[in-house]
Parts: C-alpha cells; structure tokens; sequence
C-alpha cells in the first residue's frame, strides 16, 4: 500500500464525513419543527421517551446531536433529567440505522436491474444530480436545504466507494492481515481501537461506516470485529459527555453521564453475554465467518436492541449515580438569597441549540414574550402611579426594569452568536423580526420608567393633575391597553389580522393626544389645571405616543416576516394607509375613533379634531 493509496484513503474518509456532516445538519435544520413539537410532549413514561429518542436519532441521524439538545431541554427546564433518560437509550438505537443505509454497498451487481438503482455506485450519482438540480432549481420553499440531504447523501456514498477501493489494496499487505488477526485474538485491543476512533472522530455512525468500508477486504471476522464495535459506544459518549458539560448547568452535566454509565453497562452486558454464549459453542457458525457491510450493521443494531431491552428498566439506577457523581453545587454566603424569576427563561438560551433552529428560536421566543410581559406590567404601574404615588411600587418597577435590561442583552447576544448557523431564508426572516422586536420591547419597558419618573417628578413638587385630566388620561391608557393586546397577539401568534388593528388604533391614539393637548390648554388658561403641571403633562402624552409608535413597529416587523415582499418599503406601505384609501385600514379608524373619542369626559368634547 503506497502513498497514493493512503491519500486517496484519507480522501474518501474527508468525503465520507463530510458527506454524513452536510446530510445531518440540513435533516436538522428542515425537521427542527417536529424535533421541538415531538421532543416538547415527551412524557414520564419510559418507553415512550425511549421510541421519542429513536425517532428523532433516526430523523438527523446523529445520536450526539440529540443527546446534546436532550441536555439542553433539560438545563432550560423543559425536560427532567428523569425524562431524558428514555430518550438517551432510545438515542443510542436510532444511529444504527445509518449503518443499514450503508449495507447498500453489499447489493450484489450482478442482481435485478432495479436492485442497481441502490448500489451506492448508482446512488451516488443520482443524489448528486438531484441535489444540484433541487439546489440551482429552487422549484419550493426549502428545495436548497432538500438539495444539500441529496448533495449529502451523494458525498457519503461517493467516499465510501472511494475508501473501499483504497483499502482493497490492504489484501495484499501482510501488515493488514498481522494487524486484523491481533484484533480478534485480543477483543480488549479491539475494544480501545473502536472507541479511540469513534472519539477522535466524534460520530460512532461515521466509525460504524467506516468499518463496514474496511469489510470489504474480506479479512474482518465477527471474532474480531464484535469487540470494535462494542468500543464505538464508549468513545462516542465520551465525546458527548464533554459536549453537554461545558458551561452546563449540574442536570444538564448528568444527561451526558447517564450516557456514559449506559454506555459503559452495555459495553460489559454485550462482552460479558457474547463470551457466555460463545462458551456454550452456540457462536461456533458465526464466530470465524466473514464480516460483511451487511453483518456488521445488523451486528451493531442487535447489541443496541437487546440493551436497551436489558437496561431501559434500570434508568433509575442511571438516575440515582449521576446524582452521585454530579452533585449540586452548594450555595455560598455572597450568593443572592433569591434567584431572579426570569432567570428559567434566561438558562434556556442554550448554544447547543444552534443546530436545530427551532429550538433557538423558541428559546428567543419564550424570552421575548416574558421581557414583553414584564414590560407592560411596568407601564401599568406607571399609569397606576400617575394616580396614587408610591416608593415602594416605583422602585419595583426600576428593579425590574434593569431585569428587562439584562434578558434583552440576552437575547441580543444570543441571536448574534446564533446568525451564522442560519441557512434557511425561511428562519433568516424569523431572525430578522426578533432582532427588531428586542429593541422595541426594551423601549416599552423605557417608557414605563419615563412615565413612573414624571409622576415621581409630579409628587416631588406636591403637584396633582386635575380630575379631568386624569379621566382623559385614563381613556387614552385604555386605549394603549388595546394596541398593546393587538401587539401580544401579533407577535404570539404571528397574527398579521392582529397586525393590521394596531396602526387604526395607533392613529387614534394620535388624534386624542391632540386633543387631550387642546383641552389641556384650555383648563390652564381657566386655572382649572395648575400652570406648572404643563411641561409634565406634556411629556406625559409624548411617552404615551412613543409607546404606540412601538407597537406600529412590533406590527411592521410581524408583516414583513409574513410578506417579506415589503421589506423595502414597508414604511411607504403603511404610510399609504393613514393617507387613506385603504377600506379595511379606513372602517377599523373610524370605528376605533368613535369608540374611544366617545369615552372622554363632558359633553362638550367633539370628537373631531
């Protein structure tokens, strides 16, 4: 075996693993929403967690990558460690199944016609052609990331005919043939091969392939190649323990144990039980026979069935060491004596979801929706102190305004170091409505600091607005009420009617801050409201305007996503509406006009400006 040979080795493995790389991510990235919808129910039960983890191993065929967002689901609060562990074994099964893709390689050449279509040497091609063709096309919505599975696919059969042609050559290398025989005369050496490999190489489905690729010099016997196999399961978890371990929260640790403690029982149950029955002479037919691409794979996928039957009952076992071995940490005197209460939805933006996008998303998503919420509880109690001040309350509000503070910057930062995982235009868009709603939320949560500092403002100086006044007031509160609960449901449901309310509604929120200013002026030239009360007033009704010019962005963010068509001239858009013209944008005006214009005090407000 000469220097060519090993390049053109090497070259096939590169090929093979990024081949099985490309496959895996863009299966990740197109099923991300069934990963959060099915791995989001998981339930209590055991069997059910354990067909969960097979389904989805099986759907992004990585075993790594669903243990990995497993430990992320569970630092998040989404899972519990007891939960995972079904998933963990069921895990462990599911990657058996590229090793029975990549049997192909035995289908007889010289078989059916039809049978040649699924000789790697046929498919191959046929992906690679589909691929570039679904890729250049765009003929639908996901047929680039559709394109690059094909493109994958084609890469990983393409490297494995490349390696299996180089290591034909080993045939006649008696080294090969001294180094194979080692192997079966010493299943411990076989053993540590198969897991330095599967840990060098961060996949057991890459080694697994791997080693079906080197049957094909004929000289692997099941003798030899059990214990090989048996040694991909360490390696491969180790490799994953140290992935779910860093900078993981103590339960998210475990997950990546369990794997090891799992890993580590069926490694002893398949030596221990394969040495037994060979000794009771029931392996004789098979224990010198040639190992196959084909044995090997149906080798691999019974060791894990008939352990994951043997150990699925002991998962609490599992349980109870990795509390053991991973103990929570014990808390220190200089530590906060209460936990923030977003600090749940903060430790769910995990990096570890950054390969499956719609787990990201939704751990945006959630946070968002919680710097809304604390958001508007503080402009309610702004409004709140307007009327009754008090201390206490305010300071309340400056705490959790710095709260408000501190989850945007997560998300900020978050979405920033989660941008170049993004392929998919689809989840681009997303991206681009949650960078721009960050901003808008933190600027609710501003103003309800500006309005709770000018009623500060107001009882410092032993000032009171006037009964009408506050009555005025109080209609256009309502009224930001509304937009705020058009602006919720907008982004909650991506709901583009909800949209489509809030810019009537922000319209008459203009209208009535022009004539609560009129008015106002009125009264003071009467003395009915006190002259020094005009500048706080006025700042008042621009907080109240800022507050809905807010909400008028959370809609145009919303619509653009849904109709990125608009992105360039989204502002023309909407300007188009308040210049009238639009029947839809004109009725829901007029109605909203009427309704809150009719809710001022004194019949001798007119509604019209």
């Amino acid at each position: 075996m000469d220097i060519f040979n090993v390049i053109s080795l090497l070259g096939g493995l590169a090929m093979f693993l990024y081949g099985m790389r490309l496959m895996g991510d863009s299966l990740k990235e197109n099923s991300s929403g069934t990963l959060k919808v099915v791995m989001s129910r998981v339930t209590d039960n055991a069997v059910k967690a354990f067909l969960l983890g097979v389904l989805v191993t099986a759907l992004i065929q990585s075993s790594t990558a669903t243990i990995v967002i497993t430990a992320g689901l569970v630092s998040a609060g989404i899972l519990t460690i007891h939960q995972s562990l079904g998933i963990i074994i069921g895990a462990n099964l599911g990657t058996t199944i590229t090793g029975q893709i990549i049997r192909l390689l035995d289908i007889d050449a010289s078989g059916p016609s039809l049978l040649r279509f699924l000789q790697p040497s046929t498919l191959a091609p046929i992906a690679l052609i589909i691929g570039i063709v679904l890729i250049m096309g765009s003929f639908f919505k996901n047929a680039r990331s559709v394109g690059n599975i094909a493109i994958g696919f084609g890469i990983l059969f393409s490297g494995l005919l490349n390696m299996s042609g180089a290591v034909n050559t080993l045939v006649q290398s008696g080294s090969a043939e001294k180094l194979f025989s080692s192997l079966g005369d010493s299943p411990f050496l076989g053993y540590l091969a198969g897991a330095g490999v599967a840990f060098v190489l961060q996949s057991s489905s890459a080694t697994i392939g791997i080693l079906q690729a080197f049957s094909a010099t004929g000289m692997f016997a099941f003798r030899s190649v059990y214990a090989i196999i048996v040694g991909v399961y360490l390696g491969d978890c180790v490799t994953t323990a140290i992935v779910c371990s860093i900078g993981a929260k103590p339960d998210a640790r475990r997950v990546g144990i369990v794997n090891i403690l799992y890993n580590l029982g069926k490694s002893v149950l398949v030596l221990a039980g394969v040495s037994i029955v060979h000794s009771l002479g029931l392996l004789d037919s098979l224990w010198d026979k040639t190992a196959n691409s084909g044995v090997i794979a149906n080798v691999n996928t019974v060791f894990n069935l008939l352990s994951a039957a043997a150990l699925l009952p002991l998962v609490r076992v599992f349980e109870k060491l990795s509390f053991k071995i991973v103990k929570n940490p014990v808390p220190t005197t200089d530590q906060p004596e209460q936990e923030s209460r977003f600090k749940s939805a903060v430790d769910a933006l995990n990096p570890v979801f950054f390969d499956t996008p719609a787990l990201a998303f939704q751990s945006c998503y959630n946070l968002l929706l919680t710097v809304f919420a604390a958001a508007r509880t503080n402009i309610e109690r702004s409004f709140n102190l307007l009327v009754r001040y008090d201390e206490a309350v305010h300071k309340e509000l400056l705490a959790d305004e710095d709260e408000i503070d501190r989850m945007t910057d997560n998300v900020s930062n978050y979405l920033v170091r989660f941008l170049p995982h993004l392929q998919n235009e689809y989840h681009v868009s997303i991206m681009d409505q949650y960078f721009k709603v960050t901003s808008e939320f933190e600027r609710l949560g501003d103003h309800a600091v500006n309005i709770a500092e000018h009623a500060a403002t107001l009882h410092r100086n032993n000032t009171t607005l006037s009964a009408v006044a506050l009555s005025e007031l109080a209609v256009l509160e309502s009224a930001v009420g509304h937009v705020l609960d058009e602006s919720e449901l907008t982004f909650r449901r991506r709901d583009v009617i909800a949209a489509r309310q809030i810019e009537p509604l922000v319209q008459v929120m203009k209208d009535l801050i022009a004539v609560l200013k009129r008015n106002h002026l009125k009264r003071m030239g009467t003395g009915e409201c006190s002259i020094f009360s005009n500048s706080t007033y006025t700042d008042l009704l621009i907080e109240f305007q800022r507050i809905g010019d807010v909400c008028s962005n959370v809609g145009i963010a919303t619509i653009v996503r849904v109709h990125p068509e608009l992105a360039d001239h989204e502002h023309v858009y909407f300007d188009r509406l308040h210049e009238g013209g639009d029947k839809v944008f004109d009725a829901a005006y007029q109605r909203t006009r009427q309704r809150y214009f009719s809710l001022l005090p004194g019949a001798s407000v007119s509604p019209e400006l």
